[in-house]
């Protein structure tokens, strides 16, 4: 099938008067998920220049990396410049305003586009006959579809806006699942292995790690305290070991939880476990 350029749906008129902003991974934050989570977070990743004034045209057509799919992003708007300011540290800063003529594609369009090098800033005219179509979305992007019980192995990050937006088909089939989980700790590979049994299930447990970093778990507390909920942001991620859809038991629960533990040695110095 023949790909639609994207210059076909959004009829920029005078892409010389944009530059490119190619939004990715800044070693902290995906703002695929800073998107998905909270809407003026990602503004303020428009308004940020660095010490090059990389905006100096009269607009932003501004792109997100959609990390999940190869050579995928997804549009983020584009605005007009209103403002610039130089800070004391050299930053520069940026007032912007809609183009209200793109609203209506913000956070739905997908765009297939092959990397630029690296950096984020470039003139529009160069790439803009490089885009097509890929799809667009009937609703903006909010997070992740759920896949399946048995493809969740996904960063805190990833998670943090699902459960921020209460995304309907996660909170659906996780709110009163109980099961058996691990996380892990990327940065060192310390695993936790816990358990949800009642009324609320994983997802209730699991919103108590997003919103606290730690979930009230003794070690976890201990290591957040000292380290920030940042650091969860930055290296834990969730899976499921075992789950049920109907009630088991809490017995059957904590056996497998402990059958678990030893698996991963989570007990120790390989974990965070503490019985």
């Amino acid at each position: 099938m023949k790909s639609i350029p994207v210059q076909k749906i959004l009829n920029i008129v005078n892409p010389t008067e944009f530059k490119l902003h190619t939004a990715r991974y800044n070693g902290v934050k995906n703002p695929l998920d800073v998107y998905a989570h909270d809407k003026d977070k990602w503004r303020g990743w428009n308004t940020w220049g660095g010490k090059k004034n990389i905006y100096n045209r009269k607009y932003i057509f501004s792109l997100i990396d959609f990390y999940k799919e190869t050579d995928m992003w997804l549009f983020g708007g584009a605005f007009a410049v209103t403002s610039k300011r130089r800070q004391k540290n050299g930053v520069f800063r940026y007032g912007i305003k809609d183009l209200k003529e793109y609203t209506d594609y913000v956070g739905r369009l997908k765009i297939k586009m092959q990397k630029p090098r690296r950096g984020r800033s470039f003139v529009l005219e160069n790439h803009l006959d490089e885009m097509t179509v890929s799809e667009i979305l009937k609703e903006p992007y909010s997070g992740e579809a759920f896949l399946g019980y048995d493809r969740i192995n996904h960063s805190f990050s990833m998670l943090e806006p699902i459960f921020h937006n209460e995304n309907a088909d996660w909170k659906i089939r996780l709110e009163h699942l109980q099961g058996v989980y691990v996380i892990t700790d990327t940065k060192n590979g310390k695993k936790y292995v816990g358990s949800a049994y009642g009324s609320d299930g994983i997802w209730a447990r699991w919103r108590s790690y997003i919103k606290t970093g730690h979930g009230g778990n003794k070690s976890l507390v201990q290591l957040i305290k000292k380290e920030g909920v940042a650091y969860a942001r930055s290296n834990f991620q969730f899976s499921l070991l075992e789950c049920w859809a109907t009630p088991v038991g809490k017995e059957v629960i904590d056996s497998r939880e402990t059958h678990w533990k030893k698996v991963f040695l989570s007990r120790g110095k390989f974990g965070y476990n503490e019985n």
